[in-house]
């Protein structure tokens, strides 16, 4: 019999909310780091944290609004999701520097996004990416 204790779910969820401010992404990637450390997934640091880095901070960068980094992991694949405020797509023509998707696209297994509205008058949008979970 497996003792599920010691070793934990193998699926789980964390979201970690985050203020308006650019320091908010050093925060997000050590909290990222913390909890693929304790869930034994060290192999999927390096590419999670560019990855939320890339998510969350344009989330910060191109919106005025709080945002949210969000990790579920189901036992095959990690999703990483950055929730903002802003309803608008991500990238297009408003973003002239904007490479983050073309990484996004390049690192991650598969990416999008939608619009997120929750009828009691908060909007915004989701977009998420995936890692397979290679250790």
């Amino acid at each position: 019999m497996r003792n599920t204790h010691a070793t934990g779910p193998s699926t789980w969820e964390y979201t970690l909310y985050v203020p308006h401010d650019p320091r908010a992404v050093a925060i997000a990637r050590h909290t990222l780091t913390r909890v693929l450390t304790t869930h034994r997934l060290p192999g999927l640091i390096d590419d999670a944290s560019l990855l939320a880095s890339e998510l969350l901070g344009n989330a910060i960068r191109h919106t005025e609004g709080p945002a949210a980094l969000k990790l579920r992991h189901n036992g095959r694949a990690l999703r990483l999701g950055a929730w903002d405020t802003d309803p608008t797509p991500p990238g297009g023509p408003a973003v002239p520097d904007g490479y983050g998707l073309h990484l996004v696209d390049a690192c991650a297994d598969d990416w999008g996004w939608f619009r997120v509205n929750t009828g009691a008058g908060a909007a915004g949008k989701y977009v998420w990416c995936e890692l397979g979970a290679a250790d």
